[in-house]
């Protein structure tokens, strides 16, 4: 069964899959965001070590069955190493708390008037910040 692509220009994004968002989740990896990949995670792959086209743009694949995953990486620390975790809105906030950013500081970022897509690069700014502290 051949996949559809993610087509950009009609379909509504579950995240913002922009160079910007990926240059962020980067930086969040570089100053020690620990993750374990599981099923239900956004990876991007800039070094383009899966064959496999994405089904999203700019080389962001969706977990949906690790095993498949771990046949091309070995086992979830290969992953880690070469692959970058995106985390969703609500993942990056449960990182967030768990990192110690207190919660006023989410807050004023929800109620901020930000438009679509800004959230999620303006929440992982804010879990940066608290990685370099």
């Amino acid at each position: 069964m051949k996949s559809t692509p993610f087509d950009v220009d009609k379909d509504i994004e579950p995240i913002p899959f922009t160079d910007e968002l990926c240059s962020q989740a980067q930086k969040m990896k570089e100053n020690g965001l620990d993750w374990t990949p599981h099923v239900g995670c956004f990876v991007w792959d800039p070094e383009h070590h899966i064959d496999v086209d994405s089904p999203f743009p700019n080389r962001i694949y969706f977990i949906l069955n690790l095993g498949h995953f771990h046949r091309i990486f070995t086992d979830s620390k290969n992953m880690v190493a070469k692959l970058v975790w995106l985390p969703t809105w609500h993942q990056a906030r449960l990182v967030a708390v768990k990192i110690g950013v207190p919660a006023e500081k989410i807050e004023t970022l929800v109620q901020g008037a930000i438009q679509p897509g800004l959230e999620l690069s303006r929440l992982y700014e804010l879990i940066n910040r608290y990685l370099t502290k």
